[in-house]
């Protein structure tokens, strides 16, 4: 069966992926079509805006942490209930962890989609021909399907950039012009997603737009392609039914789709909120994953009963893994951008702090004797007296180099600032092996 499916990029970050991912994501839902929506790279957030405008789930395609096999089945699997995909890039269509090794045109490549290229044309009218040809006919196996403009001024100047792409051999999908409002705000801020409701207005605004000026059902006809069959995976023994426990709240809430299917596949899972509830579920294994808890501090320090429900059941050999913000949460404390103390469960005795915050951004690896874990790094938040707690060391950035992120430690707890990608119960069982492994201090 053939559906439309396509992938979105541009020559460069800040290009206007998300806005004409969203703006197309709704106008396809608003026709009544089921659009299966997919994000490029270790991204959180953008997924969440996704399933807000599609009204379906967004799920991950990460060449770094998946291998080839996962990824055309986590693909196709998901392409068979929706009538259409639509999968969104990250950064620049060739920009990967080592020239264009898990770009988003390399996973355009291995799921043999076209690519829709979005261009800022802002600042630029006729000149874009040059780019447009070097994108076409820089990697023969990358199909640019069509464009699509991002910020024109006027008709007369859409009709400037139509040209360019005549004479390159490029088709010219539309634009979308520049109005005030129309575009999504960084996603990075903590408090952009706490709300997503409220987005609600800005998308249909662009998708409105959207099916003024742009030709939507010639991109879907230059975009239809067969559905590819659907190999399913071998069932894995999943050992004991355990009673998982998963934060999920305003403050703790990044978490690859994939990582919930497994823990799901391993047990009853349970959600919590650290910010809400008074204390931990029953629980063989508890799941604390990222977020913002920094925009929360208030509200998680006060919430003491749940603190001393976290710290009691680590102490008597709990098992944890906490990424990220579920670290912060597990320290003895966090210092806000102001400098102002806040306790958390202290389970660790290391503090973290968000004054004089620098981004820690990039894939990691964690080698194992058989294997190897993969997840990526994303925070502003630093350590500090960590010289005396447990950890595994040895992490290797995407270019094989040391890098100084630990894997903390304390009875059946681990914690680290890595996103590990748990796709499958035997990632998941190599990273609680760890509590067993010898240790480093």
């Amino acid at each position: 069966m053939n559906k439309p499916q396509f992938v979105i990029a541009a020559p460069t970050s800040n290009a206007g992926k998300t806005t004409l991912t969203l703006g197309l994501l709704r106008a396809l839902c608003n026709r009544g079509q089921r659009v299966h929506p997919f994000k490029c790279g270790p991204d959180y957030i953008d997924p969440k805006f996704h399933q807000l405008a599609a009204k379906h789930l967004s799920r991950n395609l990460d060449l770094y942490m998946m291998d080839d096999g996962e990824l055309e089945s986590c693909y196709n699997r998901h392409l068979q209930s929706a009538d259409m995909a639509c999968i969104e890039g990250v950064m620049g269509l060739f920009d990967g962890a080592r020239k264009a090794a898990g770009s988003t045109a390399e996973i355009a490549k291995k799921l043999q989609l076209p690519v829709v290229l979005i261009v800022n044309a802002k600042a630029v009218a006729y000149s874009v021909a040059p780019l447009l040809y070097g994108f076409k006919n820089f990697d023969s196996e990358v199909e640019i399907a069509g464009v699509i403009f991002n910020q024109v001024n006027t008709e007369s100047h859409y009709q400037f950039l139509k040209d360019a792409c005549d004479d390159v051999g490029v088709t010219a999908l539309g634009y979308l012009p520049w109005v005030d409002k129309i575009e999504i705000p960084s996603r990075h801020l903590g408090l952009s997603i706490a709300n997503l409701s409220t987005y609600e207005p800005t998308i249909e605004l662009i998708a409105g737009q959207l099916e003024k000026t742009v030709d939507i059902e010639l991109l879907l006809k230059l975009t239809n392609r067969p559905s590819q069959e659907v190999v399913n995976p071998p069932t894995e023994a999943s050992g004991p039914n355990l009673k998982i426990a998963i934060a999920q709240d305003e403050a703790f809430n990044f978490t690859y789709q994939q990582n919930l299917e497994t823990l799901e596949a391993m047990g009853e899972v349970k959600f919590f909120s650290p910010l809400h509830d008074d204390a931990l579920p029953e629980a063989d294994l508890t799941y604390l994953p990222g977020g913002y808890p920094e925009c929360y501090l208030e509200q998680l320090s006060a919430n003491t009963k749940m603190l001393e429900s976290i710290k009691n059941y680590a102490t008597n050999h709990g098992r944890i893994i906490a990424e990220c913000g579920g670290l912060m949460y597990l320290s003895r404390s966090i210092i806000d951008e102001e400098g102002r103390t806040f306790s958390m469960s202290g389970v660790f005795d290391f503090y973290t702090s968000m004054e004089h915050s620098k981004l820690s951004l990039g894939y990691r690896e964690l080698p194992l004797e058989h294997g190897c874990l993969k997840g990526h790094e994303f925070h502003y938040s630093t350590i500090f007296n960590d010289q005396d707690t447990a950890f595994t060391g040895g992490l290797l950035s995407a270019r094989d180099l040391p890098v100084n992120t630990k894997i903390y430690r304390y009875k059946r707890v681990l914690a680290s600032y890595v996103h590990f990608y748990l796709g499958s119960v035997q990632h998941v069982n190599q990273l609680l092996n760890l509590t067993i492994t010898t240790i480093q201090t």
